[in-house]
C-alpha cells in the first residue's frame, strides 16, 4: 500500500497520496451508508422494497462512471495547465473506476442472494446489464494490462488496446441512462463531460491549438450545445417528450440550471484557467530576464 503513494524514486508524494484519499472516500461513505441500513433494517438482503443494498448498488456505479471521466480528463489537464505530474496519478485513477464497477456488480450479486444462476439470466436478458456487463469486461482488461511490465510486453499494442477507454466509456454512459429509467440530468451531464474530452482529443489529432483559451470557449459552446441535443434526444426516444419542450426547458431556469449550462460553466471555467495560465507562462521569462 505504501507505493500507492511514492513516486518512482521511492519519495512520498503528495499528489499520488491525495489522490488516494479522493478514490478511496466515495467508497468508505457508501459502505458507512450501507452499515447503517443494515443496522437499521436488521438484514443485509431483505425482500419487498426495503433492499439496504440498492443505494450502495447505484451508488457505487455512479462513481466507477465519475472515475472513468476523471481518467479521461488527465491528459487534457496536464496538456492545458503544464501540469505533466498529473499523468502520474492516470493509471491509479483508471484501476479505480474499475474496482468501483467490479463492486457495483458485486453488491448486484449480494442483492440477489448470491443466486449466480438469476444474476447471469438477468445479464442476458436485460439489456442494460448486458451492456454494463461487457463494459465491466472491458475494464477488466484495461486494469490488468496497466503494469509497468504490460506496458513492455504489449509495446505499441498497449496503446491500442488502452484507446478502448473511449468506447467503454460511452457503453458505460449508456448503461447509466438506461437504468436511470426516468430522470436521466446526471447521465446527461457525463455525457456533455464526456462530449467535451472527446471534442478535446479531436482538436490535438487536428493538431489545432488544443491549450488555447480561444478554441477551449468554442469546444465548451459546442459541447454544450451537444449536450442539449442529446438530452432532447433521449427525451424523445425514451420517453415520447418532444424533443422541441426539452429544448426549450435548457433556455429557462425556472428548473434550475440543466446540464447544457454546467457544461457551459465548467469549460468556459477551463478556458478562463487556460488563459491564466498562458499568461503566466508568457510573462514568466520576461521576470527573471536580467536587467
Amino acid at each position: 500500500m505504501a507505493a500507492l503513494w511514492r513516486d518512482r524514486a521511492g519519495r512520498f508524494s503528495t499528489l499520488r497520496a491525495a489522490t488516494l484519499a479522493v478514490l478511496v472516500l466515495p467508497g468508505l461513505f457508501a459502505a458507512i451508508e450501507l452499515g447503517l441500513a443494515v443496522g437499521a433494517s436488521g438484514s443485509l438482503v431483505v425482500t419487498g422494497d426495503a433492499r439496504p443494498v440498492i443505494g450502495a448498488i447505484h451508488e457505487v456505479g455512479d462513481w466507477a462512471v465519475r472515475f472513468l471521466l476523471v481518467a479521461l480528463a488527465i491528459t487534457p489537464a496536464a496538456r492545458i495547465f503544464h501540469a505533466p505530474k498529473l499523468i502520474g496519478v492516470r493509471r491509479m485513477v483508471g484501476v479505480a473506476a474499475f474496482a468501483y464497477a467490479a463492486t457495483h456488480l458485486a453488491l448486484y450479486v449480494v442483492d440477489l442472494k448470491f443466486d449466480l444462476v438469476q444474476v447471469a439470466s438477468e445479464i442476458v436478458f436485460r439489456i442494460y446489464l448486458t451492456i454494463g456487463f461487457v463494459t465491466l469486461l472491458g475494464l477488466s482488461a484495461l486494469a490488468a494490462t496497466s503494469t509497468d511490465a504490460m506496458v513492455r510486453r504489449l509495446g505499441v499494442n498497449w496503446r491500442r488496446l488502452h484507446r478502448l477507454a473511449y468506447p467503454l466509456t460511452a457503453l458505460a454512459l449508456l448503461h447509466f441512462y438506461l437504468q436511470s429509467k426516468i430522470d436521466v440530468s446526471e447521465p446527461v451531464l457525463m455525457t456533455g463531460f464526456f462530449l467535451w474530452l472527446m471534442g478535446w482529443r479531436a482538436i490535438a489529432a487536428l493538431r489545432w491549438p488544443a491549450t488555447g483559451a480561444a478554441m477551449l470557449a468554442g469546444l465548451a459552446l459546442a459541447a454544450a450545445v451537444a449536450t442539449g441535443l442529446v438530452e432532447a434526444g433521449w427525451y424523445a426516444v425514451a420517453t415520447g417528450v418532444p424533443a422541441d419542450r426539452v429544448l426549450a426547458a435548457n433556455l429557462g431556469f425556472a428548473g434550475g440550471l440543466r446540464p447544457a449550462w454546467w457544461v457551459l460553466i465548467v469549460g468556459l471555467a477551463v478556458a478562463a484557467a487556460a488563459a491564466m495560465t498562458n499568461r503566466r507562462r508568457a510573462v514568466r521569462p520576461a521576470r527573471t530576464a536580467p536587467g
